[in-house]
């Protein structure tokens, strides 16, 4: 199937599963349980390489800022990457590695014992019941995820910044507070979180529907998934950050 043809079915999956939408009890009931087993899961993975990728950008913006004696700027430059760039980019590729497979074989595995088939005999709506409750958790987990690997990024750059490398605490914070712009910086990093999430959730449940009920078709959905969300991250970032720019 070209490239062409398959974006136009993930168009149509994706409207089939808005037209799914009903705000009942037992749907968000889903939606909730979904994001517990996908969102709040992540968690940890997201929080580890949140505080590291913290300590390693301090790092490095140290060694280059000391250059032209301006090191106190160190949480200006790590604030603006992280919120602009890095936070959302980082969460959704981890999210894709961690969540969107994990989602993908699910599906995959639903699809290869005939589950999605026995719901269709019982008169109920796979898409509505399995993928959109999973499309809708990832939309909410990415940008929850993405504050929480900005805050422990953070807490990485204090530690290494004031910890090790004993910078002042007082410029740090200051020039942290004075230098990040709330629409500029975090409404453009929250937009970017939000239309990741979706684009992550949206390949992940739709290879899995489509993959091949075979344990090759379910390995090869989950590949796919990886390597897509991971392309059509960085392409929309570059989209979106010249828009915010």
């Amino acid at each position: 199937m070209s490239a062409v043809a398959q974006s136009g079915q993930c168009i149509l999956f994706l409207l089939r599963m808005l037209s799914g939408i009903r705000f009942s009890a037992a749907q968000i009931r889903s939606v909730l349980q979904q994001t517990y087993l996908i969102g709040a899961r992540s968690l940890v993975i997201i929080m580890i390489c949140g505080f590291f990728v913290g300590m390693v950008l301090s790092l490095q913006a140290i060694n280059a800022l000391e250059q032209f004696g301006a090191s106190d700027q160190v949480s200006l430059l790590v604030g603006k990457s992280l919120f602009r760039e890095l936070g959302p980019v980082l969460t959704a590729l981890l999210f894709a590695g961690r969540a969107g497979t994990s989602i993908t074989a699910e599906i995959g595995l639903m699809k290869a014992t005939n589950q999605i088939e026995a719901m269709e005999l019982m008169a109920i709506d796979p898409i509505q019941r399995i993928a959109l409750p999973r499309f809708a958790a990832g939309l909410i987990s990415v940008p929850l995820l993405t504050a929480m690997f900005n805050a422990l990024a953070i807490l990485g750059s204090v530690v290494f910044s004031i910890g090790v490398m004993d910078l002042d605490a007082g410029i740090f914070w200051s020039k942290l507070q004075t230098g990040i712009y709330f629409y500029q910086d975090f409404v453009g990093g929250f937009w970017k979180s939000l239309v990741f999430g979706g684009l992550v959730s949206l390949v992940a449940v739709y290879f899995g529907y489509t993959a091949k009920p075979t344990g090759a078709g379910v390995g090869t959905a989950t590949t796919n998934t990886v390597v897509l969300s991971s392309v059509l991250i960085l392409i929309f970032d570059f989209i979106m950050t010249s828009f915010f720019v």
